[in-house]
């Protein structure tokens, strides 16, 4: 028997153990509905119906005090389960995001918010980044309560409605909101989960203790332009290519921080090939350019900074020059780096003729690795035992952006912790199109959320 058919025979069991299982209809419907809500930037009527159907599931675990915030055109919604015996320790805070990446349904096989199964997946736009965590906690919350489990700590939940946009919902809660939300620290659905092989080994788990900051910044180019027939040695659109090309072909300084070298030191242990010998070299020696190169080729954003052309536009009529020319450039900024100082590299790139400049409110905060404590790395490893047996966990650093960045930035330890899963190698599509989350993933999650706020939460 082959590997692949061995794998494809271990993913049909486990599709087919997850039909058998009696509490996982209607997990699988509370997800769809809660897919099917197209929760788009701007769809204000969306999220209130969103946030209505979370405030009934709350109410089946028991939790009532729930405010939802209408602000900046979406909602965010919080959620508290008061310990009935408080042993004196600041609440947890359990994190994830109700919106959605807009989806352009041509582009789509089916439509994107018709939720559905093909293949041991479940898809929809929004089904792995970010409502399979959401349901998640919503439904561990739900068996914690009907097993009778009794917190010593107050719970509070923390559902936004911009992560993927503006991120107001968090910068509100970690400032204004704060007394609704505030906590010892947070777990973070957003980052963080597993990947297992085909054939049901575990590969690993990660807890994320830090993410690069996210910001954009706009090249523009002017020109006095004129007619096509008479070029100028001054052209805006050269200019702006010019500068791209720079952008493109520069690389960075390599950097390491306690999140990355925690990560490159567990993943050098257990990798003997080429992947594991430049692990070893980086941490031996942080400023080699050259491995920090090989190793970007191998694992993009995870020795530095990166920055990428994503917008652009130039020109007024197809038979004159240019008089403006413009670019969105979006940089992964390594925590420690500066916004201003990634900007001024931008400029001295892009030369005299374009302008860089900060696109304003775009930028998450700039913040440090939160520490890595080991009470939430062996509670954490405990709850993925109950599922995998030994499977090695690590925290990392992500190359995305979450709204944990504004709880960093207000003194708010934030964890990335996930029970999610998929499977390595197999792309799930977030912001991207087909966008699938592993089916046993999704209801293996559960359980592990469960444990974990035993762990933490319980006596």
């Amino acid at each position: 028997m082959t590997f692949l058919i061995a794998g494809l025979l271990a993913l049909t069991g486990a599709a087919n153990a997850q039909a058998s299982n009696p509490r996982h209809a209607a997990e699988r419907d509370l997800f769809a509905k809660i897919v099917e809500i197209p929760t788009v930037e701007g769809q204000t009527t969306e999220f209130k119906k969103l946030t209505s159907l979370l405030k009934s599931e709350f109410r089946k675990a028991g939790i009532t005090n729930v405010i939802v915030k209408d602000h900046d055109n979406t909602q965010t919604l919080i959620a508290r389960w008061p310990s009935p015996k408080p042993s004196g320790k600041k609440p947890i805070l359990l994190m994830a995001h109700m919106d959605v990446v807009a989806a352009k349904a041509s582009d789509w096989k089916y439509p994107p918010f018709q939720f559905r199964e093909e293949g041991g997946y479940y898809l929809g736009r929004g089904s792995n980044d970010n409502k399979a965590a959401l349901a998640g906690i919503v439904l561990a919350l739900q068996y914690l309560r009907a097993e009778k489990f009794t917190p010593a700590r107050d719970i509070v939940v923390l559902f936004t409605g911009d992560e993927e946009t503006t991120g107001n919902g968090a910068r509100r809660a970690a400032n204004e909101w704060r007394d609704l939300i505030d906590a010892e620290y947070a777990l973070n659905g957003d980052a963080g989960g597993g990947t297992v092989f085909p054939d049901g080994r575990v590969e690993g788990f990660g807890i994320q203790i830090a993410e690069k900051t996210y910001a954009d910044f706009r090249l523009t180019a002017v020109n006095r332009g004129g007619h096509s027939s008479v070029p100028r040695p001054d052209n805006a659109i050269y200019a702006l290519a010019n500068a791209l090309t720079a952008v493109e072909r520069h690389r960075f300084p390599a950097m390491i921080n306690d999140a990355t070298r925690a990560s490159f030191e567990v993943l050098a242990k257990g990798d003997r090939g080429q992947y594991g010998e430049l692990l070893r070299r980086f941490l031996a020696d942080p400023q080699d350019r050259e491995t920090a190169d090989l190793l970007e080729a191998m694992d993009p954003g995870s020795t530095r900074t990166r920055c990428v052309a994503t917008m652009l536009s130039g020109g007024h009529a197809p038979n004159a020059l240019p008089q403006k020319a413009e670019a969105n450039v979006n940089c992964r900024i390594f925590p420690g780096a500066k916004i201003e100082g990634i900007r001024q590299q931008l400029q001295t790139l892009s030369g005299p003729d374009v302008t860089v400049s900060a696109v304003e409110g775009s930028q998450t905060p700039e913040t440090a690795p939160s520490p890595m404590r080991d009470d939430i790395l062996q509670a954490y490893r405990a709850a993925v035992a109950t599922r995998f047996p030994n499977a090695p966990v690590l925290p990392f650093q992500s190359a995305g952006a979450t709204d944990g960045a504004f709880l960093r930035a207000a003194g708010i330890s934030v964890y990335g912790f996930g029970g999610l899963w998929g499977i390595v190698g197999q792309q799930e599509g977030a912001h991207g199109l087909d966008e699938r989350v592993w089916a046993e993933g999704f209801h293996g999650q559960i359980p592990i959320w469960m444990e974990m706020l035993r762990r933490v939460a319980g006596d």
